[in-house]
């Protein structure tokens, strides 16, 4: 396999993992992050680190971004030293953030415009699957790039799909945080359930995760509520941001998802007790308030 110089913009929890992943796989990578001391382990593993988006993308060839907001996003492709300050022609620019398909939409035409193929490619599978390189990828944008580009997905994730025009990988992304949203409820409610019962609660996982409430919520995230360990694979405030979009773009379409409002309400209670950094698994946190337990 060949390699390719590949610029990346947002080393935070997932980021970091993703980027070290295409260096082990031998790629030249050169890296922006707002802090820069995020960087540290890829610059001493070979990555060039730069001092704006606009200097990755003068660098790189293909270039992905993974940062946490909508507004993060726009200053990243649209701000004065962004990606879209630089020539950007010829270039392949690979949005990952989980993000809204309406923005998603305006960089795909402003980069179309500019000569760039874009892509949005948001992914599932938490920090885990961003270490393994096993998460699910959700592709919408030039077809062309996909193809092109699809060997460098295979290392990130080993679930990669694309889903079609510009702005499907993030309406899929959403399809994929509104089931997620209804897992994590029921597992919390699940081990509220048999704490009260008086249950153990290992032996009710062990039984429960085979049969058909089985869920990646349930295997990978209960067993973290059960230690009472609510670090972030992925963190409150970012869900509660993708839940939001959810629902703003279901308003669009007509269409109520009321429990998709019931969690992010929860969600954000959770947020107001402090728990905006907290792993999504605290959604317990907040039903155990809920309970006075």
């Amino acid at each position: 396999m060949s390699t390719k110089k590949v610029g990346w913009i947002g080393t935070g929890i997932m980021g970091n993992a993703m980027c070290a992943n295409l260096q082990k796989a031998g790629h030249e990578c050169f890296v922006y992050s707002r802090t820069k001391a995020k960087t540290n382990d890829l610059v001493a593993n070979g990555a060039v680190y730069c001092e704006s988006p606009q200097r990755v993308t003068e660098a790189a060839d293909i270039i992905f971004t993974i940062v946490s907001m909508p507004n993060d996003v726009r200053e990243v492709y649209f701000g004065d030293k962004g990606i879209f300050a630089a020539d950007v022609k010829g270039k392949t620019l690979i949005d990952m953030t989980t993000n809204a398909p309406t923005l998603a939409k305006k960089i795909a035409l402003h980069g179309n415009q500019q000569g760039a193929l874009i892509l949005d490619a948001p992914v599932s599978g938490g920090d885990v699957g961003a270490k393994n390189g096993t998460l699910a990828i959700m592709v919408g944008g030039d077809e062309r790039a996909f193809n092109e580009q699809k060997n460098l997905f295979d290392i990130m994730g080993s679930t990669v799909i694309y889903e079609g025009k510009a702005g499907n990988g993030q309406h899929t992304k959403m399809a994929n945080q509104i089931a997620i949203a209804g897992s994590m409820i029921g597992v919390c409610e699940s081990l509220l359930y048999s704490y009260k019962a008086g249950l153990d609660l290992r032996l009710v996982l062990d039984a429960i995760s085979g049969g058909a409430a089985g869920s990646w919520s349930l295997s990978n995230l209960a067993p973290r509520i059960l230690k009472e360990d609510y670090e972030p694979g992925f963190i409150v405030e970012h869900f509660v941001k993708d839940m939001r979009i959810a629902l703003e773009e279901a308003d669009k379409a007509n269409l109520s998802l009321p429990g998709l409002a019931l969690v992010k309400q929860l969600y954000t209670a959770l947020i107001a007790q402090g728990g905006g950094r907290k792993g999504t698994q605290g959604l317990m946190l907040a039903l155990k308030h809920l309970n006075n337990l």
